[in-house]
């Protein structure tokens, strides 16, 4: 990848989305009444008329460390009739010591019916957790009807689950019959059957994916499998529409593309808005005096800090936080990563306490020995931390994913407050899947409350990258020489990722999360990159000395913290999110387009006169390198039409709306 590429000056791409070149565009096409979308081997958007009835349909190759590694496509072929199509291509899956390639065939036929078929062997001899057929059924089936056919051909009547399922809710799949309307044997219904393999589905939301997502091969199976030079595998998948009125008679294909304008509507109903803090740079310098000013213009609420007491680095660790958050005004948000010497652990700890005398905001208890939070860990913890600062709370839970914590739910009553983390790429990396997981994360929030006895709710930290994995069986790769690390993403810097951190606050937020910590301070992990720059230009496109969008975002909430979150609605929340929020009399409405081309945006609930402040691609590098400046620069007065507005977003922009100060 050249560096002259990455220069964000000449390629307005990378202020975007971090990299030099945006994603192919998907191709929509049909079968029959079905509308759909082509992406990259995958099959994506499957709606009849105005419903949406499978998310996706796609090929996964998992290793042993449930690493999904991608496909790169070639010899594709589409011949598009219209009401019917053909595809055919070849995929290969490329990873240090992984080769594995397969013949892709998909049929799409003009009485509806989807036929998606992969012939795969490998070209190496590695460990897999999984291979094969993956089919997504939207979270808008939560407590929908279905009919299970199971492999020893019974029939199972259940329904998708409402709450998060811990656990598998069907097993041993060999087809699954998803109602369109309520009720089992009435109305239109769409039946996927499986063959090469046992099925079985998993609800994904548990990992912040918005689908329940059927695959093979069975959990119940030992993994992970070595493959050998020339092990196949061999998978199809057949969708068939059922029960309705005659193929012609269904409604018109739904327009898979953004509508031609985006209805946002700010309501009247508001929730707190959640505190926000940052972690602690890993393995950087301490803050400079720039970058604590900078940090203190978000209005933080607390800062992260992970200690581990068996760790020789604990003093130096909790000394550098100690000070950088007496630098910027806030209390230590305390991760606790204990052992099963953790009453000698705390010992020590209570002493280190004693001596640095940090302002703590609260404790967050976790066992490295097991998934969640253990009561008597809590009660340990209790006893040796409580001297120190009697009115902290002592919270817990899991230092990895919301799945963690449902499947073994911590002792909530001896908890002041639970915490989890979440990432958007546990199992994808593509625009529309990070921007899916935003309906996802509401549904974990949802979920927690109801078994966490009414306990606030912490989510820290948020990445956009996963930091732990969870069932790995095997050592985690060192990346290549002059690559990224694995918890690096590149589009850190861009505008993207501070409109998807925007839908992440509100999808918290309005389910009723208590405080979140998102990122870092500084670096690729962080919200603005430090003076010397980015250990590797040619892959991180960050400006020395630099905010990133991330950094303006924040700041826009921040300037509300201790204020209010208001409802708000989007017609089209894959394309573009918002946020409303309100202090006072004072309003802020946020809007973020999350994609490649402009869009048309109605605005609907507004003052009678707002100030317009744009932050795109042709703002971006005033507003990262001069972000004091950016953003004291006067916006521009529009005034409403009853409260009505309608603006042209360009890509990846994120506007501000505010009502007259007075």
């Amino acid at each position: 990848m050249p560096t002259a590429s990455l220069n964000p000056t000449a390629n307005p791409t990378i202020y975007q989305y971090g990299t030099p070149t945006a994603p192919g565009a998907p191709i929509p096409l049909r079968a029959g009444p079905l509308s759909l979308l082509f992406s990259a081997g995958d099959l994506r958007y499957i709606t009849l008329g105005d419903t949406e009835v499978i998310r996706r349909i796609y090929v996964a190759v998992r290793d042993r460390n449930w690493g999904t590694i991608p496909a790169a496509l070639s010899n594709l072929t589409i011949d598009d009739q219209g009401d019917h199509f053909t595809i055919d291509f070849d995929a290969q899956h490329s990873a240090p010591g992984i080769e594995f390639g397969w013949h892709g065939a998909i049929r799409g036929s003009a009485d509806g019916a989807l036929d998606y078929s992969m012939d795969g062997a490998a070209q190496t001899r590695f460990w897999r957790n999984r291979i094969g057929i993956c089919v997504l059924h939207p979270a808008s089936c939560a407590g929908d009807a279905c009919t299970v056919e199971q492999v020893d051909g019974t029939q199972q009547h259940g329904r998708f689950p409402s709450l998060i399922s811990p656990h598998q809710p069907f097993l041993e799949m060999r087809a699954i019959r998803h109602y369109l309307s309520e009720g089992q044997g009435g109305g239109p219904s769409v039946e996927v059957r499986f063959a090469g393999d046992t099925f079985e589905m998993e609800d994904q939301r548990n990992w912040t994916d918005a689908s329940f997502k059927t695959y093979s091969t069975p959990l119940r199976i030992p993994y992970p499998v070595e493959i050998h030079p020339g092990d196949k595998v061999q998978q199809s998948v057949h969708l068939r529409l059922h029960d309705g009125p005659s193929t012609r008679s269904y409604p018109a294909p739904a327009a898979i593309s953004s509508p031609a304008v985006v209805e946002v509507t700010v309501g009247a109903a508001q929730h707190d808005l959640p505190a926000l803090g940052l972690g602690v740079a890993a393995g950087g310098a301490p803050l400079t005096g720039d970058e604590v000013a900078r940090l203190r213009a978000l209005h933080l609420d607390h800062l992260r800090v992970d200690l581990y007491p068996d760790r020789p680095s604990l003093e130096h660790d909790l000394a550098r936080a100690n000070l950088e958050g007496r630098a910027l005004g806030v209390g230590l948000e305390i991760a606790l990563h204990l052992t099963d010497a953790a009453e000698t652990e705390l010992e020590g700890l209570a002493a280190l306490l004693e001596r640095l005398r940090p302002r703590v905001a609260r404790w967050l208890v976790f066992s490295t020995q097991a998934p969640t939070t253990p009561g008597e860990l809590v009660y340990l913890a209790r006893g040796r931390l409580g001297g120190y600062a009697p009115n902290v709370p002592i919270g817990g839970g899991t230092a990895a994913y919301f799945t963690e914590l449902n499947r073994n739910r911590p002792p909530a009553d001896a908890l002041d407050c639970v915490a989890y983390s979440l990432n958007p790429q546990v199992h994808a990396f593509d625009r529309a899947s990070l921007v899916e997981t935003l309906d996802g994360q509401a549904a974990t929030a949802t979920s927690a409350a109801a078994f966490c006895e009414g306990k606030p709710l912490i989510v820290s930290p948020v990445t956009l990258r996963p930091r732990v994995t969870p069932g790995a069986t095997g050592a985690e790769a060192t990346p290549p020489a002059g690559e990224l690390p694995a918890d690096v993403d590149p589009r850190q810097m861009s505008l993207f990722a501070a409109g998807w951190t925007l839908g992440s606050i509100n999808a918290l937020g309005s389910a009723g999360v208590a405080a979140i910590t998102y990122y870092e301070t500084t670096g690729w992990r962080g919200v603005m990159e430090r003076a010397q720059g980015t250990p590797l230009p040619d892959r991180f496109a960050s400006l020395p000395g630099s905010v990133y969008p991330i950094y303006h975002l924040l700041a826009d909430v921040g300037e509300f913290a201790g204020g209010k979150l208001q409802t708000v609605t989007t017609s089209a929340p894959l394309a573009v999110q918002a946020l409303a929020l309100a202090q006072g009399s004072r309003r802020r409405l946020l809007v973020a387009n999350l994609t490649f081309d402009d869009q048309t945006v109605t605005l609907h609930g507004l003052p009678a006169q707002v100030a317009l402040h744009t932050l795109d691609a042709a703002t971006a590098r005033a507003a990262l390198l001069t972000p004091e400046d950016f953003r004291i620069t006067p916006a521009a007065p529009v005034v409403t039409d009853h409260g009505d507005l309608t603006l042209k977003l360009p890509p990846m922009a994120l506007v501000r709306l505010d009502s007259p100060v007075e």
